[in-house]
């Protein structure tokens, strides 16, 4: 049963921005996925952060999540432990607090597919039952 996508920061930002070296990539990938794709405040953040030269992009962000073409799964008070255990142990290859929430989400929600452009993170990030994440673009 599909449960959803989640979507990492890197592909918004592509499709968000058309001189993106990956945006075909994303744009391609997008067009297999059933909306909503699921995300969290932290990735909005990122996003928010590395598109702040282009307000027209952002203007599109925030109208993705007003159409319910991309939704914001809430964190609860369970995750700021689980971070803490999460980011020590991927401490080596420096995790990023919005991984670690995509990965929460993931398990939380029982979602296994991860939109994102961060390929060599996702490929070594697991579940706590040790299940790897089938990630997007292939």
């Amino acid at each position: 049963m599909n449960r959803g996508v989640l979507v990492d920061s890197g592909p918004l930002v592509a499709l968000l921005s058309k001189n993106d070296s990956r945006h075909h990539d994303c744009v391609k990938a997008i067009e297999t996925l059933a909306p909503p794709l699921l995300t969290s405040w932290p990735v909005m953040t990122e996003v928010a952060w590395l598109l702040r030269a282009h307000p027209t992009a952002l203007e599109k962000l925030f109208t993705a999540v007003e159409v319910d073409f991309l939704k914001i799964l809430e964190l609860d008070r369970r995750f700021l432990g689980w971070a803490k255990v999460f980011l020590k142990k991927y401490h080596d290859i420096e995790a990023q607090l919005a991984d670690a929430t995509l990965v929460y989400l993931a398990e939380r929600e029982k979602i296994e597919v991860v939109f994102t452009l961060d390929q060599r993170d996702f490929s070594i990030y697991r579940t706590s039952r040790n299940r790897v994440f089938k990630t997007l673009p292939d």
